[in-house]
């Protein structure tokens, strides 16, 4: 065998030696970059269950207008009812934040999230506008104050659940977007991993702006 056969051989076989490593790195990166997704995936269900409780406190919240409306309305004889439209609201009320809450589970980003999320939160800053002004006696009501001291410290488990989902996708994105990672990825991933970066919570508009105070 001559040196040229030989040197070709060994050339070969590097290159082929070279692949299976390559190839076998990509595996081990696409083996990360699974797990990296499935805690995504988790705590962006977290994320959702987060609003998602959120959501069912504030339908909690219109049940329990609803049932002290019906209380004074027995003692009051229909008086608060007529002057105020409590049931009419609170069952208008009542279906929309039912949509708006099943709307919640089926957002597959942060954006749509947020902005479902925001509809949820204008009908209920309406529907709390409306109980200020016509309905004050219901906000002493023991069950609307416990709701309404557990609807404030969910936003904390919000907070918190989207801080872990950033954090989640941060290291995901970090994994798969790096050079030869990214290339390792090519050779051996597949359309159905669908491992592409993932989109974060960010600030809405005026969230950086101090807030103004009135008296």
């Amino acid at each position: 065998m001559n040196k040229l056969a030989l040197s070709a051989i060994i050339l070969v076989g590097t290159i082929v030696v070279g692949f299976i490593i390559f190839y076998l790195y990509g595996a081990s990166v696409r083996d990360n970059a699974i797990q990296r997704q499935e805690s995504v995936n988790e705590a962006w269900a977290n994320v959702q269950g987060a609003y998602q409780r959120r959501a069912d406190l504030i339908g909690n919240l219109v049940e329990t207008v609803r049932a002290a409306a019906e209380n004074e309305k027995d003692i009051l004889v229909g008086v608060t009812e007529a002057r105020a439209g409590i049931q009419h609201h609170t069952d208008s009320v009542g279906n929309l934040i039912r949509e708006q809450r099943e709307a919640l589970s089926t957002a597959g980003t942060p954006q749509e999230l947020d902005a479902r999320d925001m509809a949820l939160m204008t009908t209920y800053r309406g529907f709390k506008g409306f109980l200020t002004e016509n309905y004050p006696t219901v906000q002493a009501n023991k069950n609307f104050s416990d709701l309404q001291v557990s609807l404030e410290g969910t936003e904390n488990r919000i907070n918190t659940a989207r801080d872990r989902f950033n954090e989640a996708v941060k290291e995901y994105n970090a994994l798969i977007r790096g050079t030869w990672r990214r290339m390792g990825l090519r050779l051996v991933a597949d359309e159905s991993d669908n491992l592409v970066a993932r989109d974060m919570f960010e600030a809405k508009p005026g969230a950086d702006e101090a807030p103004k105070v009135k008296f």
